[in-house]
């Protein structure tokens, strides 16, 4: 690679259960390519099952990096992320082998291909405590009525349920005086680190990807999802892993307030709202190309000719 010369990289998103793995571990073999997991919860070591984390052989001997190195009780963010998958990029690219970004959690992926930096302003440990405190009296649609009246751009993208990011946004301002959006335009007047493939694995039939999601639930629960989660809930975890989907829809279960068909169906109606989710996000990227998965005469292949002719 020359002096200079931006770094090649394809990045595979889409929702759960589009077969993004099985996808980026092919074009890593075609490619001569190593795996960068952009999922914010296959991060964390134990959660195997409920993340669909790849086994060895589903790898193909291909090395993922990012990806079972955190004990869940540690906290981790998209900063944390993007700073990591840089490294991993970097040396990967280094040893002369192309990286594939692969993964579902969005914000993730825009932030490490945009190039996106984040306030090095560092956590005001009392006024994050009494913002929590404020978050938990108040609750999330008086807080984001509050950031409304000092960054409305950001107020408006968030959900009263993203605590931590309504937070962050509130303290940001109030330690900086810069708002986040304002930081955020700021820092997208970098240019993206990378000469980047983004391919996004779509649906043009949604329910063909709501059996898909239905299959995976059910093989989930027979490789034992159920122990997983009670060996999860008997250890120490932290806010960021007990947001994964799989043991939260388990637990009332667990705690016998519901059958385990109700507590599966439940799961089973989570996964598809987040992948309903997942779409939606990925969908406002103009730089993905879309490939139809339950369309494709072959993905692979339509994959493979993307890259080429981005290439």
């Amino acid at each position: 690679m020359e002096k200079g010369e931006r770094i090649k990289l394809v990045s595979i998103a889409g929702p759960t259960a589009s077969g993004k793995t099985a996808l980026a571990v092919k074009l890593a073999k075609r490619f001569n390519g190593e795996i960068i997991s952009a999922d914010s919860m296959q991060i964390y070591k134990g959660m195997d099952i409920a993340t669909a984390k790849p086994s060895e052989e589903e790898k193909m001997g291909v090395p993922h990096h990012l990806m079972d190195f955190l004990d869940p009780g540690e906290a981790f963010s998209v900063a944390d992320f993007v700073k990591l998958a840089h490294e991993a990029a970097n040396d990967i690219a280094s040893r002369g082998k192309l990286p594939v970004l692969c993964g579902g959690t969005g914000l993730y992926i825009r932030s490490f291909l945009e190039n996106i930096s984040f306030s090095e302003q560092p956590p005001d440990p009392d006024l994050r405590r009494e913002l929590e405190e404020r978050f938990e009296k108040e609750g999330g649609e008086a807080m984001i009525s509050y950031l409304r009246t000092f960054d409305p751009e950001t107020a408006d993208k968030l959900m009263p349920s993203n605590r931590k990011r309504i937070l962050r946004a509130i303290e940001l301002y109030t330690v900086s005086g810069v708002t986040m959006s304002e930081q955020m335009r700021a820092s997208r007047s970098q240019p993206p680190k990378y000469d980047f493939t983004a391919i996004l694995l779509t649906f043009r039939d949604r329910e063909k990807l709501y059996e898909r999601i239905d299959k995976r639930v059910d093989k989930m629960m027979e490789m034992g999802l159920l122990d997983e989660t009670k060996r999860f809930y008997s250890g120490c975890f932290g806010k960021t892993a007990a947001a994964a989907i799989g043991y939260k829809e388990l637990k009332p279960y667990l705690d016998g307030e519901c059958t385990l068909d109700e507590a599966v169906k439940s799961l089973k109606t989570a996964t598809r709202h987040y992948a309903k989710r997942q779409l939606t996000w990925f969908r406002r990227d103009e730089y993905m190309h879309p490939v139809e998965v339950d369309v494709s005469d072959d993905v692979f292949e339509e994959a493979v000719s993307i890259i080429q002719k981005m290439h």
